[in-house]
C-alpha cells in the first residue's frame, strides 16, 4: 500500500513502514525515558540467551560458513546473479571498497586496538606467558573478524541479490524465502519480514553511529580541536556528520557512496603503511605470517568451540564470540542488502570469494599491524600503560598512536578515516532502509532519504544524551536470534533454487527436432571459407532470418498464437517474440556479432584468405539469457526448425510446475 495524498509523493509501503516506525520509536522512547530499567530487563534476556542458546549461534553460523564453501566449489558457482549475459555494474575495486566500508566501518577503527588488547590483558585464558596471551589476542581477533562474520553477511547478500536479480524479485528480504513461501511471500510473512529487517537495520546503524561520534569527539579532543568531550559537541558532530551522509545518499550509489569508499579504503592503507613502517615492522611481519598459519589450523577447532569444558572462559566466550556472532547477524539485513545491490553480473562464485576473502585478508593485516603494534609497545615501550586503558575504548586508538612519530598527524588521518567510515555506513544505511520501506521501489523522492536520515540522527542524540544506546544494543542483539533461524531458511532456499536454476538451463531439446542436412553441403563449404563483414550478415539476416521469420509468423496466427517481429539498425539484430501475461515472453533473435582473428592465421597460405582483422557472424540470443551460437550455416528451413525446438523446450519447461520461479513474469514496477 503506498500513499499519494495532498500533494505529498511516496513510494513508501505503509504496511511495512508504520508498524516498523512504531516499534522503532516505542522501543527507543523506553530507551530513552527508563534507560536503567530497560536496560536491566534487556539485559536479562540477553544473558538468558547468550546462556542457553548460544548454540543456535554456534549452528547458524557453520552452517553459513559451510554452505557458501560448498556452493563456492560446486558446478553452481557459475550461475550468475543476473541474466547470463549480465555484466558488473562497479570496477572491482570500487566493488570490494564499498562492501568493505559497509560492513565493517567505524567497527574496524573502533576495535582495532582494543579488541587485542583487551584479549591480551582478560583473565578468561590461564597463559601468563606474555608470547601465549600475544598470540591468542591475534587469533580470537582474526576469528571474530574473519570468515565467519562474513559468511553472514555474503549468505543475505548471495540469496538477496540471487533472487532479485536472477528470478527479477524485489530487493527485499521476503524475496529470499519464496521457494518457501511462494505466493504467501506478499503476505504477513513476507511484511513481518520486511519489518524486521528495517527494525534491526535502523537499531544497528544508530547503536554503531552513536559509538562512532563518541569515538570522533574523543579524537578531536585529544587533538585539542575540540575542548571536552560533551553531549553538545556529540550533538554538533552528528548533525553535520549526518547531513553529510543525507547529500551522499540522494547522490546515490554511482557517486557519493562510491567516491568515499575508495577515498576512505585509500585512506585506511596509508595509515596502515604508517603504523606498519614506524612500528616494530619485522616483528609484525612474522605475527602476520604466524597469525594466518595460526588461524588456518584452528579454524574449525574454533568454529564449533563452545568452551564448555572451561568455566573460567564461558563469560569471556557469551561476551564476545556470542556477542559478535548476534552483533554481525543484526547488521546482515543492512550490510547484505547493500551488498546485494552492488552486485549485479557477478557469478555466485566470484561473489563468495570476494565478499568472504578480500575483507578478511584485508582485516588480518589491519588488525595484525594495529593490534599486535599496540600489544607489542605495551610490552616493551608503555610498560602496560595501553592495558590499563581497555575500558576506555573510545580514546585508545590515539592513545596507542602517541606512541609512534608525527602521532598529531596519525591522529588526524585517524579520525578522518572513522568520519568517513561514519558517513558511509550512514548513507548506506539510510538507502537500504529506504529501499526495505518501499519494496525497492524504482523513484523514491529526496524527502524519503531525508526523512531517514533525519530519524536517524534524532533518536541517536536522544538516546546519547539519556544513556540509552546501551539498551538499544541488546536489544539488536536479542533480535538476531529469530534471523539466525530465518537465515538457516534462506540456505534451504537458495539450494531449493539453485537446484531448478540448473535444470532449466541444462534441459535439453526435444529427440525430434531436426539437425544439419547434408543437401546444402556445398554452399556450407563456402561460406566456412569465407570471412564476413557487416553487410555481409546484414545481408544473411534480410534474405535467410527475416522471411524465416515471417513464415514463422505467419503460421504462429493461423494456429491462434499471435507473435511479433523486431527488427533493429543499431546494433543489427531481429528476433521473433510471443508475449505472455504469466509467464516471460519466448524470444528468439539474431544478431551481428564481432570476433577478431588471429594474426598467424591472417598468415597462414594453406587457411582460407582473411583480409582483415575483423569478422562478423550472426548469433542467436534468447529471452532468458541463455548464450546463443553462430548460425551463418543455417537455410531458411533450418532456421524455423531451429527457432522450434527452442518454441517446444518453451513449452516443457513453463509446464513444469517446478520451473514457475524461474520463468514466473514476476517483475514489479
Amino acid at each position: 500500500m503506498k500513499l499519494k495524498k495532498h500533494g505529498l509523493r511516496t513510494s513508501l509501503d505503509l504496511s511495512v513502514t508504520i508498524p516498523s516506525l512504531i516499534f522503532i520509536l516505542g522501543v527507543c522512547l523506553f530507551s530513552a525515558i527508563l534507560p536503567q530499567a530497560t536496560e536491566a530487563a534487556l539485559t536479562s534476556i540477553k544473558v538468558f540467551v547468550f546462556i542457553n542458546l548460544n548454540w543456535v549461534y554456534v549452528w547458524a553460523i557453520t552452517i553459513f560458513v559451510l554452505f557458501l564453501g560448498f556452493l563456492t566449489f560446486s558446478k553452481y558457482g557459475n550461475i550468475k546473479l543476473g541474466p547470463n549475459d549480465s555484466k558488473p555494474a562497479h570496477s572491482f575495486f570500487s566493488w570490494v571498497a564499498m562492501l568493505f566500508a559497509a560492513g565493517m566501518g567505524i567497527g574496524l577503527m573502533y576495535f582495532s586496538v582494543a579488541e587485542p588488547m583487551t584479549h591480551y590483558t582478560t583473565e578468561a585464558f590461564s597463559e601468563t606467558n606474555y608470547q601465549l596471551r600475544a598470540k591468542n589476542a591475534q587469533l580470537y581477533t582474526f576469528f571474530h573478524y574473519g570468515i565467519h562474520a562474513w559468511a553472514i553477511y555474503g549468505l543475505v547478500g548471495l540469496c538477496l541479490a540471487y533472487f532479485a536479480f536472477r528470478y527479477k524479485l524485489p530487493l527485499s528480504l521476503r524475496s529470499c524465502l519464496y521457494p518457501l513461501l511462494k505466493d504467501k511471500m506478499t503476505g504477513r510473512w513476507g511484511t513481518t519480514i520486511d519489518v524486521f529487517a528495517l527494525c534491526s537495520t535502523f537499531f544497528g546503524i544508530t547503536t554503531t553511529l552513536g559509538f562512532g561520534v563518541v569515538q570522533i569527539n574523543s579524537g578531536l579532543q585529544k587533538l585539542g580541536i575540540l575542548p571536552e568531550t560533551s553531549f553538545t559537541y556529540q550533538a554538533l558532530l552528528v548533525s553535520v556528520l549526518v547531513s553529510l551522509s543525507i547529500i551522499s545518499a540522494i547522490s546515490g550509489v554511482d557517486k557519493g557512496i562510491k567516491l568515499l569508499s575508495n577515498i576512505n579504503i585509500l585512506a585506511a592503507i596509508v595509515l596502515m603503511l604508517f603504523v606498519l613502517s614506524f612500528g616494530p615492522t619485522n616483528y609484525l611481519i612474522g605475527a602476520f605470517t604466524d597469525g594466518v598459519g595460526n588461524y588456518i589450523n584452528n579454524f574449525f577447532a574454533l568454529t564449533f568451540d563452545t568452551h564448555i569444558y572451561d568455566e573460567q572462559a564461558l563469560p569471556w566466550f557469551y561476551n564476545w564470540t556470542i556477542l559478535y556472532w548476534a552483533w554481525w547477524i543484526s547488521w546482515a539485513p543492512f550490510v547484505g542488502l547493500f551488498i546485494a545491490k552492488i552486485s549485479r553480473g557477478r557469478t555466485i562464485r566470484e561473489f563468495i570469494a570476494a565478499v568472504l576473502i578480500i575483507p578478511t585478508f584485508f582485516i588480518f593485516i589491519w588488525m595484525t599491524v594495529f593490534g599486535n603494534s599496540a600489544i607489542w609497545t605495551d610490552a616493551h615501550v608503555a610498560d602496560g600503560a595501553l592495558g590499563k586503558l581497555v575500558s576506555d575504548p573510545d580514546s585508545m586508538m590515539f592513545e596507542f598512536l602517541n606512541y609512534l612519530p608525527s602521532s598529531q598527524i596519525a591522529s588526524a588521518l585517524a579520525i578522518l578515516i572513522v568520519i568517513i567510515f561514519f558517513v558511509t555506513s550512514a548513507d548506506s544505511g539510510i538507502l537500504v532502509m529506504n529501499t526495505i520501506a518501499t519494496r525497492n521501489a524504482k523513484y523514491s523522492p529526496k524527502w524519503q532519504t531525508i526523512f531517514w536520515g533525519v530519524l536517524l540522527a534524532l533518536l541517536a542524540l536522544m538516546l546519547l544524551n539519556a544513556g540509552g544506546l546501551q539498551s538499544l544494543q541488546i536489544m539488536t542483539l536479542i533480535t538476531a536470534l529469530p534471523f539466525a533461524v530465518i537465515m538457516v531458511l534462506f540456505t534451504v532456499s537458495l539450494m531449493k533454487a539453485l537446484v531448478i536454476d540448473q535444470n532449466y538451463y541444462d534441459s535439453k531439446f526435444s529427440v525430434t527436432t531436426i539437425p544439419w542436412s547434408g543437401e546444402s553441403w556445398k554452399e556450407r563449404l563456402k561460406k566456412m571459407v569465407n570471412f564476413k563483414s557487416q553487410s555481409a550478415i546484414k545481408e544473411f539476416i534480410d534474405n535467410h532470418v527475416e522471411p524465416a521469420f515471417k513464415e514463422l509468423k505467419a503460421e504462429f496466427e493461423s494456429n491462434g498464437i499471435v507473435a511479433s517481429i523486431n527488427k533493429f539498425e543499431n546494433p543489427l539484430q531481429i528476433e521473433i517474440s510471443i508475449a505472455h501475461e504469466a509467464v516471460d515472453d519466448f524470444v528468439y533473435g539474431v544478431k551481428c556479432h564481432r570476433k577478431l582473428v588471429a594474426e598467424y592465421f591472417m598468415q597462414e597460405s594453406n587457411l582460407p584468405d582473411v583480409a582483415h582483422t575483423k569478422t562478423y557472424y550472426p548469433k542467436t540470443y534468447f529471452g532468458d539469457g541463455r548464450d546463443g551460437y553462430d548460425v551463418k550455416y543455417f537455410t531458411k528451413n533450418e532456421l524455423i526448425s531451429d527457432v522450434l525446438k527452442h518454441y517446444d523446450r518453451f513449452l516443457e519447461i513453463v509446464s513444469q510446475e517446478d520451473n514457475e520461479l524461474f520463468i514466473s513474469n514476476s517483475e514489479e514496477d
